[in-house]
Protein backbone atom coordinates (compact mmCIF):
# COMPACT_ATOMS: atom_id res chain seq x y z
CA UNK A 1 0.00 0.00 0.00
CA UNK A 2 1.17 3.57 -0.83
CA UNK A 3 2.27 5.53 2.30
CA UNK A 4 -0.20 8.79 2.44
CA UNK A 5 2.51 10.93 2.18
CA UNK A 6 4.17 9.63 -1.21
CA UNK A 7 0.94 10.42 -2.94
CA UNK A 8 1.26 13.45 -5.13
CA UNK A 9 -0.44 16.28 -3.94
CA UNK A 10 -1.03 19.98 -5.31
CA UNK A 11 -3.08 22.17 -3.42
CA UNK A 12 -4.52 25.31 -4.04
CA UNK A 13 -5.85 27.83 -1.47
CA UNK A 14 -7.58 30.70 -1.58
CA UNK A 15 -10.77 32.94 -0.96
CA UNK A 16 -13.84 32.53 -2.39
CA UNK A 17 -14.26 33.55 -6.14
CA UNK A 18 -10.57 33.42 -6.93
CA UNK A 19 -10.99 31.12 -9.52
CA UNK A 20 -9.88 27.98 -7.36
CA UNK A 21 -12.55 25.41 -8.83
CA UNK A 22 -11.93 26.27 -12.07
CA UNK A 23 -8.02 26.05 -12.19
CA UNK A 24 -8.08 22.42 -9.68
CA UNK A 25 -10.53 21.05 -12.32
CA UNK A 26 -8.43 21.73 -15.56
CA UNK A 27 -4.95 20.67 -13.32
CA UNK A 28 -6.50 17.80 -12.08
CA UNK A 29 -8.04 16.71 -16.01
CA UNK A 30 -4.54 17.63 -17.10
CA UNK A 31 -3.12 14.83 -14.86
CA UNK A 32 -5.72 12.62 -14.02
CA UNK A 33 -6.07 13.09 -10.41
CA UNK A 34 -8.60 13.03 -7.98
CA UNK A 35 -9.77 15.97 -6.59
CA UNK A 36 -11.56 17.32 -3.23
CA UNK A 37 -13.20 20.94 -3.33
CA UNK A 38 -13.14 20.94 0.76
CA UNK A 39 -14.78 24.07 0.60
CA UNK A 40 -17.97 22.28 -0.44
CA UNK A 41 -17.39 20.14 2.78
CA UNK A 42 -17.76 23.23 5.08
CA UNK A 43 -21.00 24.18 2.63
CA UNK A 44 -22.63 20.73 2.68
CA UNK A 45 -21.96 20.58 6.71
CA UNK A 46 -23.76 24.21 7.27
CA UNK A 47 -26.54 23.24 4.85
CA UNK A 48 -27.01 20.01 6.64
CA UNK A 49 -26.70 21.40 9.67
CA UNK A 50 -29.42 24.48 9.12
CA UNK A 51 -31.77 21.51 7.81
CA UNK A 52 -31.49 20.07 11.51
CA UNK A 53 -32.63 22.77 12.77
CA UNK A 54 -29.26 24.64 13.97
CA UNK A 55 -29.14 28.12 14.43
CA UNK A 56 -25.59 28.98 13.07
CA UNK A 57 -25.84 32.27 14.50
CA UNK A 58 -26.38 31.55 18.18
CA UNK A 59 -23.06 28.76 17.60
CA UNK A 60 -20.69 31.01 19.89
CA UNK A 61 -23.10 30.86 22.43
CA UNK A 62 -24.08 27.57 23.14
CA UNK A 63 -21.43 24.83 23.52
CA UNK A 64 -24.35 21.90 22.60
CA UNK A 65 -24.98 23.52 19.50
CA UNK A 66 -21.34 23.38 18.86
CA UNK A 67 -21.21 19.84 19.86
CA UNK A 68 -24.23 18.86 17.79
CA UNK A 69 -22.45 20.50 14.39
CA UNK A 70 -19.20 18.51 15.06
CA UNK A 71 -21.60 15.07 15.30
CA UNK A 72 -22.95 16.04 11.79
CA UNK A 73 -19.32 16.68 10.63
CA UNK A 74 -18.02 13.57 11.89
CA UNK A 75 -21.27 11.30 10.09
CA UNK A 76 -20.56 13.13 6.60
CA UNK A 77 -20.27 10.77 3.86
CA UNK A 78 -19.42 12.70 0.54
CA UNK A 79 -18.25 11.59 -2.93
CA UNK A 80 -17.45 14.67 -5.66
CA UNK A 81 -17.92 13.78 -9.35
CA UNK A 82 -17.07 15.99 -12.54
CA UNK A 83 -20.52 16.82 -14.23
CA UNK A 84 -19.88 17.71 -17.91
CA UNK A 85 -22.95 19.22 -18.54
CA UNK A 86 -22.44 21.87 -16.12
CA UNK A 87 -18.60 21.66 -16.04
CA UNK A 88 -18.75 21.86 -12.33
CA UNK A 89 -17.35 19.18 -9.48
CA UNK A 90 -20.57 18.40 -7.89
CA UNK A 91 -20.69 16.55 -4.15
CA UNK A 92 -22.98 13.84 -3.50
CA UNK A 93 -24.54 12.33 -0.19
CA UNK A 94 -26.22 8.59 -0.05
CA UNK A 95 -26.25 9.07 -4.32
CA UNK A 96 -28.42 12.98 -4.10
CA UNK A 97 -26.55 15.83 -5.59
CA UNK A 98 -26.29 18.96 -3.31
CA UNK A 99 -24.71 21.18 -5.74
CA UNK A 100 -27.47 23.49 -6.17
CA UNK A 101 -28.44 23.74 -1.87
CA UNK A 102 -24.48 24.71 -1.92
CA UNK A 103 -23.73 27.23 -4.52
CA UNK A 104 -25.05 29.69 -2.66
CA UNK A 105 -24.18 32.83 -1.16
CA UNK A 106 -25.62 32.05 2.56
CA UNK A 107 -24.55 28.68 2.06
CA UNK A 108 -21.15 30.25 1.75
CA UNK A 109 -22.16 31.97 4.73
CA UNK A 110 -22.86 29.35 6.77
CA UNK A 111 -19.64 27.36 5.87
CA UNK A 112 -17.84 30.01 7.13
CA UNK A 113 -19.84 30.07 10.58
CA UNK A 114 -19.32 26.28 10.97
CA UNK A 115 -15.81 26.33 10.19
CA UNK A 116 -14.66 27.88 12.81
CA UNK A 117 -16.04 24.85 15.34
CA UNK A 118 -12.20 23.26 16.07
CA UNK A 119 -13.88 19.91 17.05
CA UNK A 120 -16.08 20.50 13.72
CA UNK A 121 -13.17 21.43 11.58
CA UNK A 122 -10.59 18.14 13.28
CA UNK A 123 -13.59 15.88 12.21
CA UNK A 124 -13.41 17.09 8.79
CA UNK A 125 -9.89 16.93 8.40
CA UNK A 126 -9.85 13.57 8.39
CA UNK A 127 -12.54 13.44 5.78
CA UNK A 128 -10.25 15.45 3.71
CA UNK A 129 -7.22 13.32 4.15
CA UNK A 130 -9.04 10.62 2.92
CA UNK A 131 -8.84 11.82 -0.41
CA UNK A 132 -5.34 11.43 -1.01
CA UNK A 133 -5.39 8.25 -3.45
CA UNK A 134 -2.94 7.60 -6.09
CA UNK A 135 -2.44 8.65 -8.92
CA UNK A 136 -2.69 12.27 -7.14
CA UNK A 137 -4.97 14.64 -5.51
CA UNK A 138 -5.64 18.20 -6.23
CA UNK A 139 -6.97 19.83 -3.32
CA UNK A 140 -8.87 23.26 -3.30
CA UNK A 141 -9.23 24.72 -0.20
CA UNK A 142 -8.45 27.62 2.37
CA UNK A 143 -5.63 25.51 4.75
CA UNK A 144 -4.74 22.50 2.33
CA UNK A 145 -1.35 23.70 2.21
CA UNK A 146 -1.41 25.33 5.78
CA UNK A 147 -3.06 22.66 7.80
CA UNK A 148 -4.56 19.67 5.87
CA UNK A 149 -1.72 18.73 3.59
CA UNK A 150 1.23 20.67 4.99
CA UNK A 151 4.35 17.98 3.32
CA UNK A 152 2.20 18.44 0.16
CA UNK A 153 5.20 19.68 -2.77
CA UNK A 154 3.10 22.18 -4.54
CA UNK A 155 1.04 24.57 -2.93
CA UNK A 156 -0.68 27.30 -5.05
CA UNK A 157 -2.69 30.73 -3.16
CA UNK A 158 -4.81 31.91 -5.63
CA UNK A 159 -6.25 35.34 -4.54
CA UNK A 160 -8.10 38.37 -6.56
CA UNK A 161 -9.73 41.70 -5.27
CA UNK A 162 -12.46 41.42 -3.58
CA UNK A 163 -14.50 43.84 -6.15
CA UNK A 164 -13.16 41.71 -8.87
CA UNK A 165 -14.77 38.27 -6.97
CA UNK A 166 -18.31 40.31 -6.61
CA UNK A 167 -18.61 40.90 -10.06
CA UNK A 168 -17.64 37.36 -11.32
CA UNK A 169 -19.78 36.34 -8.84
CA UNK A 170 -22.70 38.72 -9.96
CA UNK A 171 -22.01 37.83 -14.09
CA UNK A 172 -22.36 33.90 -12.77
CA UNK A 173 -25.93 34.58 -11.17
CA UNK A 174 -26.67 36.67 -13.51
CA UNK A 175 -25.85 33.68 -16.36
CA UNK A 176 -28.08 31.26 -14.85
CA UNK A 177 -30.87 33.71 -14.55
CA UNK A 178 -30.54 34.64 -10.63
CA UNK A 179 -31.46 38.06 -9.69
CA UNK A 180 -28.24 39.56 -8.34
CA UNK A 181 -27.23 42.86 -6.37
CA UNK A 182 -23.66 43.58 -6.45
CA UNK A 183 -22.99 45.95 -3.07
CA UNK A 184 -24.90 42.91 -1.43
CA UNK A 185 -22.35 40.56 -2.97
CA UNK A 186 -19.52 42.86 -2.20
CA UNK A 187 -20.10 43.14 1.37
CA UNK A 188 -20.82 39.53 1.75
CA UNK A 189 -17.57 38.83 0.25
CA UNK A 190 -15.52 41.43 2.26
CA UNK A 191 -17.73 40.35 5.96
CA UNK A 192 -16.69 36.48 4.89
CA UNK A 193 -13.29 37.47 4.21
CA UNK A 194 -12.51 39.13 7.37
CA UNK A 195 -14.50 36.52 9.46
CA UNK A 196 -12.34 33.79 7.33
CA UNK A 197 -8.64 35.97 7.74
CA UNK A 198 -9.37 36.53 11.54
CA UNK A 199 -10.38 33.21 13.05
CA UNK A 200 -8.46 32.05 16.07
CA UNK A 201 -8.62 28.43 13.89
CA UNK A 202 -6.76 28.07 10.65
CA UNK A 203 -6.92 31.98 8.89
CA UNK A 204 -7.14 32.22 5.45
CA UNK A 205 -3.25 32.65 4.74
CA UNK A 206 -0.74 31.80 2.37
CA UNK A 207 1.41 28.62 3.00
CA UNK A 208 5.12 30.28 3.67
CA UNK A 209 6.14 27.50 1.03
CA UNK A 210 3.20 28.66 -1.52
CA UNK A 211 2.95 30.46 -5.56
CA UNK A 212 0.88 33.58 -4.54
CA UNK A 213 -1.04 33.95 -7.60
CA UNK A 214 -3.27 37.16 -7.94
CA UNK A 215 -6.06 36.12 -10.69
CA UNK A 216 -7.97 39.78 -11.26
CA UNK A 217 -6.47 40.37 -14.13
CA UNK A 218 -5.54 37.35 -15.46
CA UNK A 219 -7.69 35.01 -17.77
CA UNK A 220 -8.23 30.87 -16.78
CA UNK A 221 -6.04 29.87 -19.02
CA UNK A 222 -2.96 32.53 -17.89
CA UNK A 223 -3.69 31.27 -14.52
CA UNK A 224 -3.72 27.33 -15.73
CA UNK A 225 -0.29 28.29 -17.31
CA UNK A 226 1.31 29.48 -14.43
CA UNK A 227 0.44 27.01 -12.36
CA UNK A 228 1.44 24.40 -14.40
CA UNK A 229 4.67 26.03 -15.26
CA UNK A 230 5.24 26.67 -11.37
CA UNK A 231 4.44 22.67 -10.74
CA UNK A 232 6.56 21.03 -13.58
CA UNK A 233 9.44 23.14 -12.49
CA UNK A 234 9.17 21.53 -8.64
CA UNK A 235 7.90 18.28 -9.74
CA UNK A 236 8.97 17.50 -13.22
CA UNK A 237 8.28 13.48 -12.69
CA UNK A 238 4.80 14.32 -12.16
CA UNK A 239 4.23 15.20 -15.92
CA UNK A 240 7.06 12.97 -17.60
Amino acid sequence: MTDKIDIPIITIDGPSGAGKGAITHLVASKLGWHILDSGALYRILGVVSEASGIDLDELNHSEVLRNKVTQLARDLVVQFKFNPETEEIEPFIEGKSLSKQIRTDHAGQSASKVAVISSARDALLECQKDFAKMPGLVADGRDMGTIVFTHAPVKIFLTASAECRAERRYKQLINKGVGANMRALLKSIQDRDERDQNRSVAPLVPAVDSLVVDSSLLTINEVFTQVIDYATKKKPDWFA
